[in-house]
């Protein structure tokens, strides 16, 4: 098989995807993007060029449209390159999101487009608005509409889309739902696995160390913001530590915004920090910033009490790969968590604007040691029946097939099939 993914961050959300293609060794895989220094092997890595900088003189909402059109525009031209070169994938898989889809149907018409639909914006019901703290301006609707231009545009294209999650599925108009299909993914459960051993040695993550009788609290999220309830667990430390003093709380993620406002100054980190100062020992709680893989890990396997926090919005990796490890997860009684937590099973839940309540459950993870040990059993249970990554290959493979038409051109090679671990089963 010949595969064309597009994603601008490569590798995106196709990071287990292209790995255990490339692994098969039958295909030849290449990979458009933007420029990023990320490698896998087996995997052919091409940068693209958007045409131009987006003008600095466009209406404000269109300037996503635009900058999405210049993307669409410098993919089609490397495609047009790849084409001169005797190159015609069997299949193109890549995200609506960025629009780098958009003109591909015009380089190759008859080779069947698989995108990816992440998230359709609405201006009331999900995130927008959610947070009273945070009220938007109703002028600020029509650009959250304009928001959605893509994803109309393509949902006019040729060919198919999936999505990860039955909350996002469920975000496009019903009318749109027909061009999509549910494809759950899953984590690593290898890698992603619980360690009790962590729990009873030291634990060095950079200059932060973790004593095997001290309790451990951890947060993680790309960027510290209020998208992903960050300020809510900070408003949760001076209740924490009102309790208990042998914790330490570590929070993962960096400076800048991957959702939402920018503050005029500053960084919604040190603003929030900065609103607590005083109200809890600072010495025990740790901002890293973004830390390598492998540490993250081992933060999550050493955790006693994990804390995932999201608006209605897209539910992230950490906390699939919180729940393989088997970490007990608190997480935000809202409908993207809710989809992959059920309380007192395999986590705990709390209403996302109870700083108070959150402390509270996470004290009785911390207390309760039978709770803790059957949240942490359901949590790993619960991955390996709903998050294995041979489920998502699968029905990857079942999707694709069904699009170029021949479901056989993807069966697994009869060398090496693939392995099913004990206990796992498609969601």
């Amino acid at each position: 098989m010949k595969f064309l993914f597009v994603h601008q961050n490569f590798p995106g959300q196709y990071l287990h995807l292209v790995r255990h293609l490339a692994a098969e060794g039958t295909h030849e895989i290449l990979f458009l993007t933007d420029q990023n220094p990320n490698l896998i092997a087996g995997v052919r890595k091409l940068v693209y060029k958007p045409v131009r900088a987006p003008s600095p003189k466009i209406h404000p909402n269109l300037r996503d449209l635009e900058q999405a059109l210049l993307r669409a525009e410098g993919v089609a031209l490397a495609a047009r390159q790849l084409k001169e070169l005797g190159f015609t994938p069997d299949i193109v898989i890549g995200h609506h999101g960025w629009g780098e889809l958009l003109d591909i149907c015009d380089v190759w018409p008859d080779v069947p487009i698989l995108g990816y639909f992440e998230f359709f914006y609405h201006t009331d019901g999900l995130d927008v608005g959610f947070d009273p703290e945070f009220p938007i301006d109703p002028a600020l609707f029509a650009n959250i509409r304009l928001k959605n231009a893509v994803n109309l545009l393509a949902l006019t294209l040729p060919g198919h889309g999936q999505t990860p999650t039955r909350f996002q599925y469920e975000t496009y108009p019903p009318w749109a739902r027909e061009k999509i299909t549910l494809v759950p993914e899953g984590a690593d459960l290898e890698v992603c696995r619980p360690d009790p051993a962590l729990r009873r040695k030291p634990l060095k993550i950079g200059d932060i160390v973790i004593q095997p009788e001290e309790k451990l609290v951890t947060y993680v999220a790309r960027n510290l913001e209020p998208y992903r309830g960050y300020h809510v667990m900070m408003r949760a430390l001076p209740h924490l530590f009102a309790a208990r003093r042998d914790l330490r709380v570590v929070l993962v993620g960096g400076d800048g915004v991957s959702y939402g406002a920018r503050l005029a100054t500053g960084s919604w980190r040190d603003y929030f920090l900065n609103e607590q100062r005083g109200r809890f020992d600072e010495s025990r709680v740790h901002l890293p910033g973004k830390i390598p893989y492998e540490d993250y890990l081992r933060l999550l396997k050493r955790s006693d009490a994990h804390v995932y926090l999201t608006y209605p919005f897209v539910a992230s990796w950490s906390l699939r790969e919180a729940l393989a490890i088997g970490a007990p997860v608190i997480g935000s009684d809202t409908e993207p968590v809710r989809e992959f937590i059920t309380d007192g099973e395999n986590g705990r839940l709390v209403p996302f604007h109870d700083p108070a309540g959150l402390a509270q459950r996470i004290l009785e993870v911390l207390e309760d040691e039978d709770l803790a040990a059957r949240l942490r059993a359901g949590a790993r249970r619960y991955a390996e029946q709903a998050l294995d990554l041979n489920d998502y290959f699968a029905a990857m493979r079942r999707l694709m097939g069904r699009l170029i038409g021949d479901e056989r051109a993807l069966a697994p090679p009869a060398a090496a099939p693939a392995k099913r671990r004990a206990g796992a089963g498609r969601r």
